[in-house]
């Protein structure tokens, strides 16, 4: 079994610097992930951190600990630029990252973010097999 931290990287913790101080005591400590929150917190009025250039600051600190989300809402990217963005990391981590990914959570969330989203029963059909078979 294999433990990691979650991080809302929100209110303070949007600030990149201080999840690459966490990374890097987590790292320190033996942790074997530190993942994030995918959100647009900002839509509420909080600061919120964009979740891959958080992590690859992250990547850049660390050497041993994974990385990742621990929920994309996948409806609400383009499948090719999402599975560019985890590709990159992967290389730039040294193969270190995980992609922790769901549909999306509210039909008018996706919608608000997402212009032209096609959204049948809670997803944009289709989308999160094409961002996994995007990043195999």
């Amino acid at each position: 079994m294999r433990y990691g931290i979650d991080v809302a990287i929100l209110g303070e913790l949007a600030e990149p610097a201080r999840l690459v101080a966490l990374a890097r005591e987590a790292e320190a400590a033996g942790w074997d992930a530190v993942l994030v929150w995918d959100h647009l917190a900002f839509a509420w009025g909080t600061p919120s951190a964009d979740p891959w250039v958080a992590l690859a600051a992250a990547a850049q600190a660390t050497s041993r600990i994974r990385l990742g989300t621990a929920v994309t809402a996948v409806a609400r990217h383009r499948p090719e630029v999402l599975a560019h963005t985890v590709a990159t990391l992967d290389r730039l981590s040294g193969g270190r990252v995980i992609l922790g990914g769901r549909a999306g959570w509210r039909a008018r969330g996706v919608h608000r973010f997402r212009f032209g989203a096609s959204w049948r029963g809670g997803a944009r059909r289709g989308s999160r097999r094409d961002v996994l078979a995007l990043v195999r």
